[in-house]
């Protein structure tokens, strides 16, 4: 199967996991882009933050047009993580890989287990504190920075089990905070963007948008117990490959 075929396949269930789910786009494409597409650990991770870039992009708008986006929570939310973030991205360096790996795999599996056990937020209107959307913002960023990947896939659970929001609400603000917090890693990877292989980065980034708007259409038709199910399963599944993969 050609490199630009399985980049569109990929691209296209990655895009489902990020308009349906609000995210496992990171985690979800990284290991694609380096064991289907033969890219190196750094081009993966960079190519990952423009593919997941612009598809939560489109996603977020899709969301917004609906109201199930929390602006002012998302970007508190988002904000808070930056600084955390960059100073646990330094304490990464000093870690190996593969230990690296496995927490994160670790760190994936409390959160779904976390969010199998617990009931979906009340369809009214939640309340939402700010201290402690800020709170948890920088703790997120903290462990992403640290364990290197993503986010997305721990800010769903973060806003339904600690700021309180509803599961719907949570998919949607997590696209706003994914979006912010890859353009800003973005942001001090110009150079190595510029080298990607954008035949294969290309049509990724196609499918993952298309995948990504039609996949909001699907989330209205289900449930948010049953979405926040589906939710926990994926990333169940995406821990115990990363566990795997750094036990290997």
């Amino acid at each position: 199967m050609s490199a630009v075929v399985l980049a569109l396949v990929a691209g296209a269930v990655i895009g489902v996991a990020l308009g349906a789910l609000g995210g496992g786009g990171s985690v979800l494409a990284v290991p694609a882009l380096i064991y289907l597409l033969g890219f190196s650990p750094v081009g993966a991770t960079t190519a990952g933050l423009v593919i997941v870039t612009l598809t939560s992009a489109t996603a977020l708008l899709a969301h917004a047009r609906d109201g199930h986006v929390r602006w002012r929570t998302g970007l508190l939310f988002a904000a808070a993580g930056i600084g955390p973030a960059m100073l646990g991205g330094a304490l990464a360096a000093r870690v190996p890989a593969a230990v690296l790996t496995g927490a994160f795999a670790l760190v994936a599996a409390v959160a779904a287990l976390r969010m199998m056990r617990s009931a979906p937020a009340a369809a009214g209107a939640v309340p939402v504190r700010q201290a402690r959307a800020a709170g948890a913002g920088a703790g997120l960023g903290a462990v992403t920075g640290v364990l290197g990947v993503g986010g997305g896939f721990l800010a769903v659970p973060a806003l339904v089990g600690v700021v309180g929001l509803r599961m719907r609400n949570a998919v949607g603000t997590s696209l706003l905070v994914i979006t912010v917090n890859s353009v800003a890693a973005l942001a001090t990877r110009a150079a190595t963007v510029q080298q990607l292989d954008w035949a294969v980065v290309g049509p990724f980034v196609g499918a993952a948008v298309l995948g990504a708007w039609d996949a909001k259409r699907l989330a209205a038709k289900v449930t948010g117990d049953t979405l926040q199910r589906i939710f926990a399963g994926v990333l169940l599944a995406v821990a115990a490959f990363m566990l795997i993969d750094a036990l290997l």
